[in-house]
C-alpha cells in the first residue's frame, strides 16, 4: 500500500488552505492587507514549487500525490481568480478560461484514469500555464501602476499557454500517451 501522506502532499494540500488567508486579506481592509495576501500567496506558490522537488529528492512520488498537486493548483488558482473577479481586478472572461481549462483537463485526467488507469502528470505547458495566470493573478491585485502594461503582456501569454496547454493535454488524451516528451 503506497503512502498517502507525505511531506510533498501536505504541501499541495497547504495551497488550498492558504486560499483563506489570501481571500481575507484581499477582501478585508486593512494596513497592508494586500501585501499580506501578497505574501500569502507566494508562499502558496512557493509550495507548488517545493512539493515535487521534495517528492523526488526524498523518493516520495506517490500516485495520491500526482492528483493532488494539480487537483490543489487548480482549486488555489480558481478560488484566487474568484475573489479577484468580485473585486473587479480580473475580467470575467478570464475567469471563465482559467475554470473552464482546468475543468476540461481534469476530466480528461479523470477519462484516462478510468480507461487505462493511469494516473496523468502534469507538462511542461501547463506548469508555464498556472504560473503565469498565477503571476497574471498577483499583479492583478498588488495593483502597480508602474507595471500596468507587463500585467497586459502577462494576462496575454497565460491566454496563449493556457489555450497551448489544453493542446496538449488534448493530444495526449487522443494518443493516450501519458507522458509528453
Amino acid at each position: 500500500m503506497e503512502r498517502i501522506w507525505t511531506v510533498s502532499t501536505l504541501l499541495s494540500l497547504s495551497r488550498i488552505i492558504l486560499i483563506a488567508p489570501v481571500s481575507y486579506c484581499l477582501l478585508t481592509d486593512f494596513p497592508h492587507n494586500t501585501l499580506w495576501a501578497a505574501l500569502f500567496f507566494l508562499a502558496g506558490v512557493g509550495t507548488d514549487f517545493l512539493d515535487g522537488y521534495l517528492a523526488r529528492r526524498l523518493h516520495q512520488v506517490t500516485e495520491f500525490g500526482k492528483i493532488v498537486d494539480p487537483v490543489a493548483d487548480k482549486i488555489a488558482v480558481a478560488g484566487v481568480a474568484i475573489v479577484l473577479f468580485i473585486q473587479g481586478n480580473v475580467p470575467l472572461w478570464y475567469l471563465i478560461l482559467v475554470i473552464f481549462r482546468d475543468l476540461l483537463i481534469f476530466v480528461g485526467g479523470l477519462y484516462i484514469r478510468r480507461k487505462k488507469n493511469i494516473v496523468t502528470q502534469s507538462n511542461f505547458p501547463g506548469k508555464v500555464a498556472v504560473n503565469l495566470v498565477a503571476l497574471f493573478l498577483l499583479l492583478s491585485f498588488v495593483d502597480v501602476e508602474s507595471l500596468e502594461t507587463f500585467r497586459i503582456v502577462v494576462l496575454w501569454a497565460s491566454v496563449a499557454m493556457m489555450v497551448f496547454s489544453v493542446v496538449v493535454y488534448a493530444r495526449r488524451l487522443l494518443i493516450g500517451r501519458t507522458v509528453m516528451a
